[in-house]
């Protein structure tokens, strides 16, 4: 029996329609455009404003939208997976509410918390349930409400993120040699000194002390996180082409993580590719964390042909980084 394969047959997108670009955050903190264009890239970010609505919105937003493209049956639906650091709730969990609003009568749902490698894990943990033959749809959605954690009195971090949701509807195929073809991941627990949200769980509940010394918003060492992020995500992308007889000549497509525009071209770099096969949105986005991969291919998903080599790659809290080889299922202009 051939073996049971994970493709991605569709893609959807979400970003608020509230725009923050560089002149507006100039006026809350000391920046200017030119800083943040030189230092990351990022002219304007997506936020989600509206009181009482958070990332299970977007998410369920950018599933809509997957589900009315693709036309999938909602009863045919096995699972929902929504990976994402900024949750709805501590409980339930932001899929749950996701599958909820979406009416799924067939399907289970769980949250997966990978930082900003969460869509890379969890496209994983999607492809080797559906090739166990046991699930046949899985819904994988990235989403972050970062504006939700991001201190907009710290100059260095308020930058760099923003809000979105992006989600893929991965399916099973008999079809061989496409779709989920290999990764390498890696956890460094080291990095938690380094970027962290140190209050709010149950090492430093919420207290009075908490909110008065602002620790429930992002913590970040910007120098040591980049520096860690250019050196393992180009080494990541380099061992996954090698692995798999991949390199300048038959790579389409590289879809890094949207962190820092010098990262982009550093991996870009490695891997002897022009900047026209990186797919880049870093500079309307900013750092949607879980969110930026699958926007990124929700953009450029109209350039995509069947069969085109990709490479994913990420990095983020943990410190969690990795890459993975996908080979592109449909002519993405047809859709």
């Amino acid at each position: 029996m051939d073996r049971i394969n994970a493709i991605i047959t569709g893609v959807g997108g979400y970003v608020p329609d509230y725009i923050l670009n560089n002149d507006e955050l100039s006026r809350m903190v000391d920046t200017n455009d030119e800083w943040i264009m030189t230092r990351v890239g990022i002219k304007e970010r997506h936020i989600l404003t509206e009181e009482g609505l958070g990332t299970s919105y977007m998410a369920r937003k950018a599933a809509k939208q997957l589900m009315q493209k693709t036309g999938v049956d909602p009863d045919s639906i096995d699972a929902l997976i929504v990976t994402t650091s900024t949750a709805d709730y501590k409980f339930p969990s932001t899929a749950s509410i996701v599958l909820g609003k979406l009416g799924l009568k067939n399907a289970f749902a769980f949250d997966f918390w990978g930082a900003c490698c969460g869509f890379l894990y969890t496209l994983d943990v999607a492809a080797t349930m559906i090739q166990s033959g046991r699930y046949k749809k899985i819904i994988v959605i990235g989403a972050d409400k970062m504006s939700s954690v991001v201190d907009y009195k710290d100059r260095q971090t308020c930058p760099l993120f923003g809000d979105g949701a992006a989600a893929v509807l991965l399916e099973a195929t008999e079809e061989q040699n496409i779709g989920v073809m290999d990764s390498y991941f890696r956890t460094d627990g080291k990095g938690l000194p380094f970027l962290h949200l140190k209050a709010g769980g149950s090492v430093c509940p919420p207290s009075h002390f908490t909110v008065d010394h602002r620790l429930h918003y992002l913590y970040q060492e910007g120098r040591t996180v980049f520096r860690y992020a250019v050196t393992n995500m180009s080494n990541d992308c380099a061992i996954i082409a090698e692995r798999n007889g991949l390199n300048k000549d038959n790579i389409q497509w590289v879809v890094p993580h949207q962190a820092n525009m010098r990262i982009i071209e550093a991996v870009a770099k490695r891997l002897e590719l022009p900047m026209e096969q990186v797919m880049v949105n870093i500079e309307r986005y900013g750092n949607t964390s879980a969110a930026t991969i699958p926007l990124a291919i929700w953009e450029y998903e109209n350039k995509l042909k069947k069969g085109d080599n990709m490479i994913f790659t990420a990095f983020g809290a943990g410190f969690v980084h990795g890459a993975s080889y996908y080979k592109w299922a449909y002519d993405g202009s047809a859709k």
